[in-house]
């Protein structure tokens, strides 16, 4: 198994895909126990939520390796504070997934009819910004090679640029659920509506911090 430091010495983001592998594997965890609720399959929630929670712990751990081992910015290509930024969002993607799992573990929610379809697409659509942002994290080690210019460059700006968008139509289908979710509110307990509430705002995130992200490095290019 490679180190950290063997790490950094190919590439200063090698550490944070690396990184970046271990938030993805609690990201499909939290994929498995959204499908879980949907599908109202209690049974297996707590035991996901438990996975999502170790997965978290694990890439929390790869966090702490990598600041402990960050070079000096004069051996870095770009500051290390840039990199350390793009850490700290990656392990706030990891800490919501484990927020979720802890949420679905309160008290059973029940999926009201009108809420599932709206729910459905929204939790798709964050999932999808998710994966467009990783997409940004795997590819910008490239630009060593074009020194952050080029084709290359461009490319990620594109896919930055796309992820923003991803997120923006996250945003309008967030508002279309709690239209929704504020219909259903006479049909709910209230401790019920409070922890739906949150729920759809923790989904919320992962969107949102997929876009930061992916703005993360592209601040980071410009400002190299």
């Amino acid at each position: 198994m490679r180190t950290i430091a063997s790490l950094f010495a190919h590439s200063p983001f090698v550490p944070l895909q690396s990184h970046m592998d271990k938030v993805a594997e609690c990201v499909d965890k939290t994929r498995d126990i959204l499908r879980a609720f949907v599908e109202a399959r209690y049974d297996v929630i707590p035991a996901l939520a438990q996975e999502i929670s170790d997965l978290e712990h694990v890439a929390d751990q790869a966090k702490h390796d990598i600041q402990n081992h960050l070079p000096g910015t004069l051996f870095l290509p770009v500051h290390k504070d840039r990199l350390l930024e793009i850490l700290a969002i990656q392990d706030n993607i990891a800490d919501k997934c484990e927020n979720i799992g802890v949420l679905l573990t309160l008290k059973q929610l029940g999926m009201p009819v009108r809420l599932r379809e709206p729910f459905e697409a929204f939790v798709a659509k964050n999932l999808e910004t998710y994966d467009s942002g990783r997409e940004v994290i795997q590819q910008i080690d490239e630009l060593l090679a074009t020194s952050f210019g080029g084709a290359e460059a461009e490319k990620v700006q594109q896919m930055v640029h796309d992820v923003a968008f991803k997120e923006h139509e996250a945003d309008r289908l967030q508002h279309t659920l709690l239209r929704e979710l504020f219909a259903s509110e006479d049909e709910l307990s209230m401790a019920t509506f409070h922890v739906w509430n949150k729920l759809i705002q923790e989904v919320s995130e992962l969107s949102n911090l997929s876009e930061r992200l992916a703005n993360r490095v592209r601040t980071t290019l410009q400002l190299k």
